[in-house]
C-alpha cells in the first residue's frame, strides 16, 4: 500500500472519532437535565401532596383484600340439636403506628384497652413504644363479643368526643363449640384452628362443613372518602345425623358407669381397656347411638390428663418395615405422664381419638356362631332338626379341642346356640366346608370395610383366612369365633341382616345436608348393599337368638318387661408385653335386638379386657346392654311385650325418679341396680371363655332331655363351694356345670395366631 492511501484513512478516522464525541457529550447533557427535571418533580409531589398519598397507600394497606372468614356448617342430631357449632370469636389486634401517629391517642387508647381486658399493659405499652412501624400485633384472641363489648361501648363514646382512641381494632374469626363436651367425640370428631377436621364427621364431611371465605376490598376515593366492594363469604353446609342425643347421653352413662365401678380393680387403671356401645336401627342400617370410653373433652382434645388410666402405646417398626402402633402395658398415671415427652403425650392422644368402634379389632368369639348356623342353614348343610353330640371336647388336626360345657349331651340347632357349644360349631363347619365357610364370611362382609361415613374405618382383609390358607384346625376354630379378626361395625351390620330377613344395609350416620338457608341439598337414603341370607333363616337365626335370652347364656341382657334376642360372645386376646394369646386377657361382648319378635333396634356391646381377675364372663357385657335397654326402649316408643314382676317393678319405678329421658351432658350414673360385676360362671369357648348367667338355667338339659346336671354327683367342697371330680380335681359351678376354672383351662391347642394378627 502507498504512503497517500495510508495517510488519507488516519485522516478519516480522527474526523469521525471528533464526531462521536460531540454527540456523546449532548447526549449526556440531555440525561443529566432529565433527572434534574424528575428530582425537581419529586421534590414537589413530597412537600405539597405527599401526605395525600401516603394516606392512600395506607388505606390500602388497611383495606385491602381483608378476608371475611366463613362459617363452618352445624353438626347436629336427629331432633336438631347441635353437636358441633361454629361461634363467632374476636382476635384483639393493636395498630402501634396508628396508635403513636399523634400524641394524643396513645394514653386514652392504653387506659381503654387496661380497663376492658386482663392485660399486662406494662408489656403493651413497652411492645408499642419499641415496634413504632408495627401494624399487627395480637394479644388476646379469640374474645367473646361480650368479652369485647366493654371496649366497643368506650369507642362508641370517644367517637361523640374527641376520637382518641385510635389504633385498635377486631378480626373476625369463627371457633369450633361442642356445647356437649365429650357427648359422641368418636362420632363427631373434632377441628384444628385452620378449620381442617380430624377423625368422624368433622374430618370425612370436612369439605361439606367448609365454606368459602370473602373479601373486603377498600381504597381512597380523590376526596379521600372510603370505597368499599364486598364479597361476601359462602357458608359451609350443615349435616344432619341419626344419633338421638338421649340415646347417645344413656349409652355413655352406662360405659362411665362400668368404667368408674371397676377402676383400679384388679390392678391399676381404667375399668376396662375400652368400652364401647352401637345401638343401630335394623331395617335402614342408621347409627342411633355410637361410643367407647374412656373418652375426652371435644372442647379440649389435647389435655393430657385425658390419657391418666390408659395404658401406654409406643411406635415401633415391625418386620415388614412399617410402622406399628403397639400396647406396652403400662399404666398413664401422673408420674408416667410426667416423664413422657412431647411425641409420646401426642402418639397416645391419637391413640385415645380413634374411634374403637370402627378401628378395634379384636377377634368375635361366641358372636360368630349365629353367622356359623345360618351359613349351614343356607347351603343345606343342616336342618332345623339336626342334632349333635357334644362329649365335651372334639379331636381336630391333632388338637383336641375342648367344648366349655363337658355334659352337653345330645343337641338341637336351638340348644347349640342357646347353650353355646362348641362341638356343635365345629361340626357344622365340617359340613360347611372351608371353601363354602370362607365364601360366606365374605357374604357377611367379614374383612371387608363397610364404608360408614366416618374417618379411619380399620381394614381387616389381612385378619381372615382365605380358603388356601385355612386347614380343618382353622376351621374348627373360626367356627366359634376364634382365629380372625372383626370390627364392631361389622358385625353389628352383618348381624342385622341375618335378623331383618337379609337385608345388608350399608352402616351411614348422615341421612341429610342442609345448606347454611336451611334447605336441603342432598338426602342420604338407606341403601342395601346386598342379600345374605333368605327369610327362612333369618326367621330360624331369630328363633335361636331368642332362646339365647330366654334360658342360654343370655339371660342377664334382658331388660325388664321385654323379649330380647341376642348372643353372648368372649374372646382371649393379645398379651400388650408378649403380644401373643393370652390365656388371661379377654374380650366379652353381647350382640343382640329388641324386641325378640319384632326387631327394630340392634345392640351390640364390647369390653376389652375388664380390670377384673376373672376377665372371660360375658355379664360384664350383658348387664350393660340391659341396663342401656332398660331406658332406651320406653323412650324409643317400644312397647313392653312380657309382664313385669313385682322386683322389676319396684327397679322401674326408682329408675323413673331418677331419669326424666332428657339428658344433658352434666349427668352422671345412676339407673342400674348394684350387681357383682364378676359372674360365677365362665362360659369357655374353644380358647376362650363366656360367661354363664346364674339364673334361668331351664335349658340346662340336653337336647334329648337328660337332667343336664351330672356334675353334681360328684362331692360338694362347702370351703369353695364347687362340686369336684374325684378323678381330675376340676370343680364345677353347682349351679351351671361350668369349670370352675373357666376359659383359662378349657382349651391348650397350641394354635399360632392368624400369621397376619399380631
Amino acid at each position: 500500500m502507498s504512503n497517500g492511501s495510508h495517510n488519507r484513512d488516519n485522516r478519516e478516522r480522527n474526523i469521525f472519532s471528533i464526531k462521536m464525541q460531540k454527540k456523546l457529550v449532548v447526549l449526556f447533557a440531555m440525561v443529566l437535565l432529565a433527572f434534574a427535571g424528575l428530582s425537581v418533580r419529586l421534590v414537589y409531589l413530597i412537600q405539597e401532596k405527599g401526605t395525600r398519598y401516603q394516606k392512600q397507600v395506607l388505606a390500602q394497606q388497611q383495606y385491602d383484600s381483608t378476608v371475611i372468614p366463613y362459617r363452618r356448617g352445624d353438626i347436629v342430631d336427629c331432633q336438631g340439636t347441635r353437636l358441633a357449632t361454629s361461634q363467632k370469636v374476636y382476635n384483639l389486634v393493636i395498630d402501634a403506628k396508628v396508635m403513636l401517629s399523634d400524641e394524643d391517642y396513645l394514653e386514652p387508647t392504653l387506659q381503654a384497652l387496661g380497663a376492658n381486658f386482663d392485660l399486662d399493659m406494662s408489656q403493651i405499652r413497652e411492645y408499642v413504644n419499641t415496634h413504632p412501624t408495627s401494624s399487627w400485633y395480637v394479644p388476646l384472641r379469640q374474645l367473646t363479643y361480650e368479652q369485647i363489648s366493654g371496649f366497643l361501648a368506650a369507642q362508641e363514646e370517644d367517637r361523640n368526643n374527641d376520637r382518641n382512641i385510635r389504633g385498635v381494632w377486631f378480626e373476625e374469626e369463627y371457633k369450633r363449640v361442642y356445647p356437649y363436651d365429650s357427648l359422641a367425640a368418636d362420632v363427631i370428631g373434632f377441628t384444628s384452628t385452620d378449620n381442617q377436621g380430624s377423625y368422624g364427621l368433622e374430618e370425612y364431611y370436612n369439605d361439606t362443613l367448609n365454606g368459602i371465605n370473602g373479601r373486603e376490598y377498600g381504597y381512597l376515593n380523590d376526596d379521600l372518602a372510603l370505597e368499599r366492594t364486598v364479597k361476601a363469604a359462602v357458608d359451609g353446609n350443615s349435616i344432619h345425623t341419626t344419633i338421638d342425643v338421649n340415646v347417645q347421653t344413656i349409652v355413655e352413662k352406662y360405659l362411665k358407669k362400668f368404667m368408674d365401678e371397676n377402676n383400679g380393680g384388679y390392678h391399676e387403671g381404667n375399668g376396662a381397656d375400652n368400652a364401647a356401645c352401637v345401638i343401630m336401627w335394623v331395617d335402614t342400617g342408621e347409627i342411633l347411638a355410637m361410643a367407647s370410653a374412656p373418652g375426652y373433652n371435644l372442647n379440649d382434645v389435647r389435655n393430657p390428663e385425658n390419657l391418666l388410666g390408659s395404658k401406654m402405646v409406643e411406635q415401633i417398626t415391625n418386620a415388614n418395615g412399617y410402622y406399628e402402633i403397639r400396647n406396652t402395658g403400662t399404666i398413664i398415671n401422673p408420674e408416667v405422664l410426667a416423664s413422657m415427652d412431647q411425641d409420646q403425650v401426642y402418639l397416645n392422644l391419637n391413640n385415645l381419638w380413634k374411634n374403637y368402634c370402627i378401628t378395634g379389632t379384636y377377634e368375635p368369639g361366641s358372636t360368630a356362631k349365629p353367622f356359623t348356623v345360618a351359613a349351614a342353614l343356607e347351603l343345606g348343610a343342616v336342618t332345623p332338626n339336626s342334632t349333635f353330640e357334644c362329649t365335651g371336647s372334639l379331636e381336630i388336626g391333632g388338637y383336641t379341642i375342648r367344648c366349655h360345657n363337658r355334659f352337653d349331651g345330645v343337641l338341637d340347632l336351638e340348644h347349640a346356640v342357646a347353650k353355646s357349644c362348641n362341638v356343635s360349631m365345629m361340626k357344622i363347619a365340617q359340613a360347611i366346608g372351608v371353601d363354602n365357610f370362607v365364601e360366606f364370611q365374605k357374604i357377611f362382609n367379614f374383612g371387608l370395610r363397610t364404608n360408614i361415613d366416618l374417618a379411619g374405618e380399620a381394614r381387616t382383609a389381612s385378619l381372615i383366612y382365605t380358603a388356601d390358607r385355612m386347614g380343618p384346625t382353622d376351621l374348627a376354630t373360626n367356627s366359634f369365633g376364634q382365629n380372625f379378626n372383626v370390627t364392631m361395625v361389622e358385625m353389628i351390620t352383618g348381624f342385622c341382616s341375618l335378623i331383618n330377613g337379609g337385608d345388608y344395609y350399608e352402616p351411614h350416620v348422615v341421612d341429610r345436608i342442609t345448606n347454611s338457608s336451611g334447605a336441603t341439598v342432598k338426602n342420604i337414603e338407606p341403601r342395601v348393599l346386598k342379600q345374605t341370607v333368605s327369610e327362612s333363616t333369618s326367621e330360624l337365626i331369630r328363633q335361636y337368638c331368642n332362646a339365647v335370652v330366654e334360658y342360654g347364656t343370655g339371660v342377664t341382657a334382658r331388660p325388664a318387661g321385654y323379649r330380647i334376642g341376642g348372643k353372648t360372645g368372649t374372646a382371649e386376646t393379645i398379651d400388650p408385653v408378649t403380644h401373643t394369646r393370652s390365656e388371661t386377657d379377654h374380650v366379652v361382648s353381647f350382640i343382640g335386638y329388641a324386641p325378640a319378635d319384632d326387631p327394630q333396634i340392634a345392640i351390640y356391646v364390647v369390653v376389652d379386657r375388664p380390670n377384673v381377675e376373672k376377665q372371660g364372663d360375658a355379664k360384664f357385657a350383658t348387664r350393660i346392654v340391659r341396663s342401656i335397654l332398660t331406658e332406651v326402649l320406653p323412650y324409643l316408643n317400644i312397647f313392653m311385650t312380657e309382664e313385669v314382676t313385682p322386683e322389676e317393678q319396684a327397679e322401674l319405678d326408682a329408675l323413673q325418679l331418677e331419669n326424666t329421658y332428657r339428658y344433658t351432658p352434666a349427668e352422671e350414673n345412676g339407673g342400674q341396680e348394684g350387681e357383682d360385676q364378676e359372674g360365677e360362671g365362665q362360659e369357655g369357648e374353644g380358647q376362650q371363655g363366656e360367661g354363664q348367667p346364674d339364673e334361668g338355667q331351664e335349658g340346662a338339659e340336653g337336647g334329648d332331655g337328660s337332667s343336664g346336671q351330672p356334675w353334681k354327683q360328684f362331692p360338694f367342697d362347702p370351703a369353695t363351694g364347687y362340686y369336684v371330680d374325684p378323678d381330675t380335681g376340676e370343680k364345677y359351678d353347682p349351679e351351671t356345670g361350668l369349670s370352675a376354672e373357666g376359659s383359662e383351662t378349657v382349651v391348650d391347642t397350641g394354635l399360632p395366631l392368624n400369621p397376619d394378627i399380631q
